[in-house]
């Protein structure tokens, strides 16, 4: 059964996060990273918080692993009511930074730590911005993962 997804409320796009929302608009996922030490950065910043070097976004594959996730069943805000039970979760992307996003198509059960996902951008009912959401990679198509 395909239901109809909500509009979320519209995120607050300054400054420091701009770059985001940028890239996205361009169909892309770029976070914020220390163009000095290479730290990837929790929210974005003008500097680091490890060396005080200069960051910018930059661009990642999408492809990642679920490091936690929670299976929602009130909708965290009222926009996401009719999607209950749906998972929320936290995914490392392959080259290290931490997202949060709704995992699509997926209600808990056989949602695992570990499992492989892809991201991709969702234009929620409504929402004039693109959501970062993503979909269980299946074993048959798991992208490779790269090299250390």
């Amino acid at each position: 059964m395909n239901r109809p997804v909500p509009a979320p409320p519209a995120p607050l796009i300054d400054t420091d996060s701009a770059g985001f929302w940028e890239a996205t608009r361009e169909g892309r996922i770029a976070l914020c990273r220390c163009s000095d030490c290479g730290t990837w950065l929790a929210r974005p910043l003008e500097r680091c918080n490890r060396c005080a070097g200069p960051t910018a976004f930059t661009e990642v594959t999408g492809a990642g692993t679920i490091y936690s996730f929670i299976v929602m069943h009130h909708g965290s805000v009222p926009a996401f009511a009719a999607l209950v039970p749906y998972v929320l979760a936290l995914v490392e992307f392959d080259e290290g930074p931490r997202l949060p996003g709704i995992l699509l198509g997926e209600r808990g059960p056989g949602v695992a730590i570990g499992q492989r996902v892809r991201a991709e951008l969702t234009r929620f009912t409504g929402a004039e911005e693109r959501a970062v959401t993503y979909r269980r990679v299946h074993d048959t198509e798991q992208p490779a993962v790269p090299e250390a």
